[in-house]
């Protein structure tokens, strides 16, 4: 399987996918428009490690929330991606069992080189 979860209003997506091109067999999960399921979000943990690994701490609500200043468990991870989309690192790309999260350089090529 082959999978990529962005955010279509995400200039820093945008510009990944176009990076990634082609995407043949690829499907695009637009993370706003298609909520990410329970069941998803498991299996991204599950291949990441941890919750925390998909949260993202640069989210505007992480700040607006004080979330900062708290001590988040896993379940709150969970949470806290499962009720608001923002909160998911970007872009998640899962190949097989290979899971690339975020959008640093070392990880977009690291990605790149599982899907070509």
């Amino acid at each position: 399987m082959k999978k990529i979860y962005h955010l279509g209003s995400c200039s820093t997506c945008k510009r990944i996918l176009k990076e990634l091109e082609p995407l043949n067999g690829v499907e695009l999960q637009e993370i706003k428009s298609e909520a990410i399921t329970p069941e998803q979000l498991e299996q991204m943990a599950e291949l990441s490690g941890s919750y925390e690994s998909l949260f993202s701490r640069r989210a505007m609500l992480f700040r607006q929330r004080g979330l900062q200043e708290k001590n988040l468990s896993e379940s709150d991870y969970k949470d806290l991606i499962l009720e608001h989309y923002t909160f998911l690192k970007r872009p998640v790309i899962v190949v097989d069992k290979e899971i690339f999260v975020g959008n640093s350089k070392k990880t977009v090529e690291a990605a790149k080189q599982a899907l070509h």
